[in-house]
């Protein structure tokens, strides 16, 4: 189980090190359409700074092993923190990466949760919760 566990985990790594790759590339103006206008920052920042943090989680994941369970708690919280922007996207009907209907947008938000439990699970972050307690 634990190869498995770790294997997830670098993934998400890569995963996460991608997106913050195509945050600050291929993908900006999409993830711009993203940011809740409510937000007091310019979009482009949010998009910059959050594709900075991608890339840093992403490769602490795959790299900083003995913290795993620290970047799997922060990991999950940063995907409870960029939730808003997914809320927007659907709330807005805004399009973006392929999500041009209302059922897509509305299908996405389910998914979110899925990332906070795959960064709980795969560093042993909830599991060595559960076990201080």
């Amino acid at each position: 189980m634990h190869l498995i566990r770790t294997a997830f985990q670098w993934v998400l790594g890569a995963a996460l090190t991608y997106a913050g790759i195509t945050h600050l590339t291929t993908s900006r103006t999409e993830f711009q359409a993203q940011v809740p206008t409510w937000v007091p920052l310019d979009a482009d920042f949010v998009v910059i700074a959050s594709g900075v943090v991608e890339i840093l989680l992403g490769l602490s994941l795959i790299l900083l092993i003995k913290h795993k369970e620290k970047i799997g708690w922060i990991t999950a919280a940063f995907f409870v923190a960029i939730f808003p922007g997914n809320i927007s996207q659907y709330v807005n009907g805004i399009d973006a990466f392929g999500l041009d209907t209302d059922q897509a947008r509305l299908t996405r938000l389910f998914f979110q949760p899925l990332l906070v439990i795959w960064a709980l699970w795969s560093t042993g972050a909830w599991k060595s919760y559960r076990a201080s307690k």
